[in-house]
């Protein structure tokens, strides 16, 4: 459990990095985000790690309902963070999508996965998730999302979405984990 906290305070860590101390950030310069991406990295081996090790007590599991849902969650999630980069139509409604899919995501996962460390790793990226998007929010409070919206950016994000479905559900299923219940 200590790596998934360890992992969980590097990932805010670094990610708070230039709202907490912008000055050091911008003094880091191309450096700071080699430091932003190695701390990531090292981020999700911790977490990584410290889940597949942990022994913790189980409050609930997965059924077909949870399941099905966790499922369709996880496509949005991916949507969501394809159509980030892509600017699509959901990006004139979401104000911050990649953030909104780690928050989807991070439900998804505790929809059925009810033990201490899903709970502390979900709910700790959940957490995160939310107390970013409340500190961009403030750094930048007016928001103005208007940009046209070519289909070929709708049609670049369902297809990336699907490929990157089909890869995560196949490296579940390597880790001997049935994402289909």
């Amino acid at each position: 459990m200590i790596l998934i906290i360890l992992g969980l305070a590097l990932w805010a860590g670094t990610h708070f990095w230039k709202r907490i101390s912008p000055d050091s950030r911008a003094r880091a310069g191309d450096k700071g985000k080699a430091i932003v991406a190695a701390g990531s990295v090292i981020a999700i081996i911790l977490m990584v790690i410290g889940y597949r090790g942990a022994d913790v007590p189980v409050y609930w599991g997965r059924n077909s309902a949870t399941t099905g849902i966790n499922n369709l969650l996880m496509i949005l999630s991916f949507y969501l963070f394809a159509a980030s980069g892509a600017k699509t139509w959901i990006t004139t409604k979401v104000r911050h999508p990649q953030l909104t899919a780690v928050k989807v995501w991070a439900v998804a996962h505790l929809l059925v996965n009810g033990d201490l460390a899903s709970i502390v790793l979900f709910g700790g990226m959940l957490a995160w998730a939310v107390a970013e998007v409340i500190v961009l929010n403030r750094a930048q409070p007016v928001w103005t999302p208007a940009h046209p919206v070519p289909v070929k950016k709708e049609i670049t994000a369902v297809i990336a979405t699907v490929v990157v479905y089909a890869v995560v559900s196949l490296i579940h299923l390597w880790l001997g984990v049935s994402p289909f219940g």
